[in-house]
């Protein structure tokens, strides 16, 4: 099963680091957090990647040419302003008329891979996403006239679920994407959600994006605990 990492973006949020290098090759502790990516997948099996690559792809190109890895990296040129849905679309010719894995080049996850495509198999829709609960950031008040009638410290607990990425696709899904413009977080999904073809697989366990400095120490520090 091919394993798609959509690595395109301009990274603004972190743009201490985005000026010089694109978001995916961020160092995390020793190795660029798509390294991290890629071998989460290979020790599940997954050992083929489909790179799409856009804002400083040139980056990510050198630097597989200059490392060898158990694994093999197809890198993709797929437009400097290309949206998610459209670099996913673009990679059509590639992924064949296959199921296929899809994640973005900024998170990480302990997500257990083998039983999210075994969830997607027997739920036997178009897309499934792995649901994660966002890492909470702040504490929760409630206030009526300036008393604070309720204080709860942060928790996970307290959040809805979110899109944490790690996708199992269907090729069929792709006829949803309409061209480069194309978020796949919007009408692609919103489709899919509004024909039933969406599932989502729960994820209990850690995920982490990383869109801040902050974000970047938790990962290190998690990296280290082993958590990931």
């Amino acid at each position: 099963m091919n394993v798609v990492i959509l690595a395109g973006g301009f990274g603004t949020r972190i743009s201490e680091y985005t000026k010089s290098i694109p978001k995916p090759m961020i160092k995390i502790n020793k190795d660029p957090i798509i390294v991290h990516i890629m071998r989460h997948y290979y020790n599940y099996g997954f050992k083929n990647f489909f790179v799409a690559l856009g804002y400083k792809g040139e980056v990510i190109r050198t630097f597989f040419k200059k490392k060898k890895f158990p694994w093999k990296v197809n890198l993709i040129n797929t437009g400097l302003k290309t949206m998610t849905g459209g670099r996913l679309k673009r990679l059509k010719k590639y992924l064949k008329d296959e199921t296929f894995l899809l994640t973005y080049g900024d998170g990480l996850s302990n997500v257990d891979l083998r039983k999210l495509v075994k969830f997607h198999n027997k739920k036997k829709k178009l897309v499934t996403l792995t649901a994660v609960r966002p890492p909470a950031r702040f504490g929760f008040i409630k206030i009526n006239n300036s008393y604070v009638k309720y204080f709860k410290e942060k928790s996970q607990i307290d959040a809805g679920w979110i899109n944490g990425g790690f996708f199992v696709i269907e090729p069929k899904f792709l006829e949803f994407i309409s061209n480069d413009n194309t978020f796949l977080e919007k009408t692609p999904l919103e489709k899919a959600t509004s024909k039933k073809q969406l599932v989502a697989y729960k994820h209990y366990g850690f995920w982490q994006c990383m869109d801040t400095i902050r974000d970047k120490i938790t990962l290190e520090k998690a990296l280290k605990k082993k958590e990931i």
